[in-house]
């Protein structure tokens, strides 16, 4: 088995690329699983499964799409911070997510 550390990862320009498609499908599955229960609640009894599935493909994209913009964000700090600093340590990932979230919540 081999170990992992954070030297091993790709070059900043594929690891921004590699991080937007990423935190997309993750947002897209977990916005998708949340919002065909959401639809299925909210529908009226009749009309629960297709109320379920038009909310999530309405609003599922929608999700993964927020989640790739802070995957983004987080991984331009992330790079910035190692290309500043010269050094691939933990630090890079605390700075970046405060950045991220100061910039996100502006």
């Amino acid at each position: 088995m081999r170990s992992s550390s954070i030297s091993d990862r790709d070059p900043c320009p594929y690891r921004i690329i590699e991080d937007v498609g990423g935190a997309f499908a993750f947002g897209a599955i977990g916005g998708g699983i949340w919002h065909l229960g959401k639809g299925a609640w909210l529908s009226p009894s009749g009309s629960r499964l297709s109320g379920a599935l038009g909310n999530c493909a309405s609003r599922a994209p929608v999700m993964g799409g927020q989640f790739a913009v802070w995957g983004g964000l987080f991984a331009c700090c992330d790079c910035t911070m190692s290309a500043v600093r010269q050094k691939e340590d933990p630090w890079n990932s605390i700075v970046s997510g405060a950045a991220t979230g100061g910039v996100l919540a502006a």
